[in-house]
């Protein structure tokens, strides 16, 4: 082309490359990231599943809990020897009561704790910070 324009300088070129649109794995990230900070409606829908998905594991995990502790009552009305049952001077209902509510709610809250945080990370791996 510098020959063609009547320049007498040779010039080279570089070689061509080849640009292949799936070895950018930033844009997407940036892009997504900038979505959902301005708020634009992918960005909005992406925070309405994360919302969604937490508030389903609230709802899930709320019922485990009122299930397993509801069925403490459920036991002493269904069990006729259970109410007056005595174990080292306590009674077995106020043993139940007390200890396996608190151990339950330890475990359901431990569980939500961790699913949550999954699906913090997942969401946070989505956006790409």
């Amino acid at each position: 082309m510098a020959a063609a324009r009547g320049d007498s300088r040779m010039t080279t070129r570089p070689p061509r490359q080849r640009v292949v649109l799936g070895r950018r794995r930033g844009a997407r990230l940036v892009r997504t990231r900038v979505e959902v900070t301005e708020q634009t409606a992918v960005g909005a829908a992406l925070v309405d599943g994360l919302v969604r998905a937490q508030l389903a594991l609230a709802v899930r995990s709320a019922i485990v809990a009122v299930g397993l502790l509801g069925a403490i009552p459920l036991l002493t009305a269904l069990v006729p020897g259970l109410p007056t049952a005595n174990v080292l001077g306590v009674r077995l209902v106020w043993l139940l009561l007390g200890g396996v509510a608190f151990i339950l709610l330890y475990l359901v809250g431990r569980r939500y704790v961790q699913a949550a945080e999954r699906i913090e990370r997942e969401f946070t791996s989505l956006v790409g910070e």
